[in-house]
């Protein structure tokens, strides 16, 4: 097995194009190497780099975030994804000793520690010569329990620029560089005001993968890369997840290209917890499909302003459907679909109108990091058979979640008695104090949960379906084998 964690001394030194260069390079069997079953992971929270991961490795990318998940359960998420696979690739945000506290506990530096994976560090090297040395020896030095086993190169500036560059390294450090990457226009990432665009928003996106595993694959050396990553210890499986052997419940999920925010664990958690899960498309279904709930995960709505106002008929059905009391949950790109409007660059258009409020896009970001929210009594989630004299004792339904938001959009025109599910405590949620508005059988917020122990929100969600149809005195649409 081979496993190696990828990072940068800082943010936006090209580490996810080498990351997806890589695993396409390694699983394709071209470039004069075996095909390889790689799997790829990525830390922090992060929806668009996961999507391109998954694409060029072939495998679903799976995200490892410590202020979300406990450190045992980092170790079996990735002893659970990664046991049968014969390269795991973690790619790292930021740099790798960047934290959130001082002592960097939830740095990239700290994950390699936990699981024991040597670092590959890409070194944006433009404008370097010399400087490179001191640069690595302090990485290095910084913390001696971390494994700096290879330095990638990056956007180098010519033949002569890497020539220098090897010569220092290797003249002052014991540091491999494996790798020399030229500065080329064909390896970005398209970008947008969020970051990069989605790959499922590109028909090109296959094209560009392997456009950028082969000069990846031409550029590093994939045998000294495999030689320093691989190890004789495996990765043990761990038990299987418990699954319901409840009936399955109909759960509609929008999934496009204006909305494809999905952590591939979350999707596996709700079918685990007896959702039979079935997607539709915003941009040209005229219907929902026949359901129990819906969800309406996170995108890029703005977007897509034309089609989602064209498809009058769909919004039209999901209104109905919301209002009639239909259980739906919608996050960030969700709740703004749900909205009477969105406004951006001068342009208004119609959406849902489920929401009673209005959506304005800005230039920077409104709500943007990690937060921590506390629900109150009117979560629409709580256990069933808590009563009234349970609404003000503490209990599991009650306790902290740690999420995260990500929106340049703020939501307006709210009525004064609007219900919220959340007090935010960190973060900025809708107004800076509350998350969540609760309408109907709806909750919508702009943050992003994430199923973990800490946040079970895909059974949560899947046994509130299920009360709502005992409510009603209604079974389950019956599901396909």
């Amino acid at each position: 097995m081979h496993r190696f964690l990828i990072s940068a001394a800082h943010k936006s030194s090209g580490k996810t194009t080498v990351s997806i260069g890589l695993a396409a390079a390694l699983s394709s069997g071209n470039y004069g190497q075996r095909q390889r079953t790689v799997q790829p992971f990525k830390k922090g929270p992060d929806y668009i780099d996961p999507l391109w991961l998954s694409v060029a490795a072939g495998r679903p990318c799976y995200n490892l975030d410590f202020f979300l998940s406990p450190d045992a359960e980092l170790q079996t998420q990735f002893a659970r994804h990664g046991h049968d696979a014969e390269v795991c690739l973690v790619e790292g945000n930021k740099g790798l000793y960047d934290g959130l506290d001082l002592h960097g506990s939830n740095s990239n530096a700290a994950l390699a520690r936990l699981l024991d994976l040597p670092v590959i560090l890409v070194l944006d090297a433009r404008g370097m010569t010399r400087g490179i040395a001191p640069l690595i020896l302090g990485y290095q030095a910084f913390d001696r329990n971390i494994r700096i086993a290879g330095v990638i190169l990056n956007r180098l500036g010519g033949r002569r620029h890497e020539a220098k560059l090897r010569a220092v390294i290797e003249h002052y450090t014991d540091v491999p560089v494996i790798g020399a990457v030229q500065e080329d226009a064909e390896l970005a990432l398209v970008e947008r005001h969020l970051g990069l665009m989605p790959v499922n928003e590109t028909a090109e996106a296959g094209r560009h993968i392997s456009a950028i595993g082969e000069r990846i694959a031409a550029q590093v050396d994939l045998e000294r890369l495999l030689a320093i990553s691989h190890t004789d210890v495996p990765l043990i499986a761990p038990a299987p997840q418990w699954r319901s052997s409840e009936k399955p419940v109909r759960i509609a999920i929008a999934r496009d290209a204006a909305f494809g925010f999905y952590y591939a664990d979350d999707l596996a958690a709700l079918a685990a917890a007896g959702a039979q899960v079935v997607f539709f498309d915003t941009l040209r279904d005229s219907k929902l499909p026949p359901c129990d709930g819906l969800l309406i995960g996170g995108g890029f709505p703005e977007c897509f302003l034309d089609e989602l106002e064209a498809n009058a008929s769909l919004r039209a059905d999901i209104r109905r459907a919301v209002e009639a009391g239909l259980p739906t949950y919608a996050e960030c790109g969700g709740l703004m679909y749900l909205a009477r409007s969105i406004e951006w660059k001068g342009r208004n258009a119609a959406m849902v109108g489920v929401i009673p409020g209005d959506i304005r896009m800005h230039d920077k970001p409104v709500g943007r990091g990690y937060v921590i929210l506390e629900p109150n009594v009117n979560h629409p989630w709580r256990p069933a058979g808590q009563g009234a004299a349970a609404d003000h004792a503490p209990d599991p339904a009650s306790a902290a979640l740690h999420a995260h938001e990500f929106h340049y959009s703020s939501l307006h025109g709210l009525p004064a008695d609007t219900r919220y599910a959340y007090a935010v405590r960190r973060g900025h949620g809708i107004d800076g104090q509350r998350d969540g508005v609760v309408l109907h059988r709806l909750l919508a917020s702009y943050t992003h949960l994430r199923a973990s122990g800490r946040c079970d929100w895909p059974a949560k969600f899947v046994q509130h379906v299920r009360g709502c149809l005992a409510a009603d005195h209604k079974e389950p649409i019956p599901c396909s084998p």
